[in-house]
């Protein structure tokens, strides 16, 4: 069965009809999992999904968590990449591999009707189904697309010239537009362990990686840069400055103890479990193996990465 339709499975046919198929959105940060629901055309079962993803405000980072290949109960067949990426064995009619990274449901941004991809502000993903036995469910999840931070919300509908949803009799379905607003994420990763008292000392911009949050002064800061600035004539970011305002905090405590210490000047992150003590010697030591460092890599420079995901924690 397979073998035979394999080559139509790339080519998507549809004649219009009336139909509904309702496209879901659900989120979690800067994540949004988009699914189908279309058990209210039963028997029916979709055969292939043309949508296109637009972010308003930010552009689409990644597209990830959906199936790849054929009999697998989901939508691994991306027409826009196949001929591209995959090669059917001559002599079995199969795919003997589907492992190609390339592989991906964002259809080429080349293609008639196609969004511009990865790393712009829209993307048009598409994804067939190809099975004997294991045939996708009615409902479920289709991929999960990350958006940058700043992005105000994501948008999903169908792309016509692409085929919009095609059922598998052939019919077309043109599904309703829905979006999601994404919010203004926290500039600080809710995944580390120091999260909490990020939010305790008021959620400090100091703490925050200006490729994070545009508005931050923490690049250096968890390096011991706890003015935020350099100094102009050297390039400096840990000096006199930053040592002067962890002074004027030393062994201070969090709010409401009063007075309570600056957050900038708590280059650890980390207070004094004893004391409660947010301002010690292991932020003092962290200043003095960055004294008189630039920007740059290290261990001669400082990196900036205080804030971002990637950051270790």
């Amino acid at each position: 069965m397979r073998k035979m339709i394999l080559a139509l499975a790339v080519v998507l046919l549809a004649a219009p009809a009336w139909a509904a198929v309702t496209i879901t959105l659900t989120k979690a940060g800067n994540e949004v999992t988009i699914g189908y629901n279309a058990t209210t055309e039963l028997p029916k079962l979709v055969r292939a999904f043309a949508l296109d993803v637009t972010a308003t405000g930010g552009t689409i980072v990644g597209v990830a968590g959906y199936k790849v290949g054929d009999d697998n109960n989901g939508y691994g067949i991306f027409p826009g990449n196949f001929s591209l990426y995959i090669t059917v064995n001559p002599t079995t009619g199969l795919v003997d591999s589907w492992d190609d990274p390339n592989y991906t449901p964002v259809a080429p941004a080349d293609d008639p009707g196609a969004l511009g991809g990865i790393g712009t502000a829209g993307a048009t993903l598409e994804m067939g189904s190809l099975y004997d036995t294991n045939a996708p469910a009615a409902t479920g999840v289709l991929c999960k697309v990350t958006v940058s931070v700043g992005t105000a919300k994501l948008c999903v509908k169908g792309n016509a010239i692409r085929g919009n949803i095609v059922m598998e009799d052939a019919s077309e379905v043109n599904p309703a537009e829905v979006c999601i607003d994404i919010g203004t994420p926290d500039c600080f990763p809710s995944t580390f362990t120091t999260y909490a008292d990020w939010v305790n000392f008021g959620k400090p911009d100091c703490w925050c990686n200006s490729a994070v949050k545009a508005t931050a002064k923490g690049d250096y800061q968890c390096d011991g840069d706890a003015s935020g600035n350099p100094y102009l004539t050297t390039g400096w970011r840990v000096y006199t400055d930053d040592l002067n305002i962890m002074a004027a905090n030393w062994k201070k405590k969090m709010a409401p103890a009063s007075p309570a210490a600056d957050p900038c000047a708590d280059i650890s992150h980390k207070g004094y479990l004893t004391t409660g003590w947010r301002v010690y010697t292991d932020d003092l030591n962290i200043v003095a193996a960055n004294w008189k460092k630039k920007a740059g890599t290290p261990p001669t420079g400082l990196a900036g990465n205080c804030g971002l995901l990637s950051r270790p924690e």
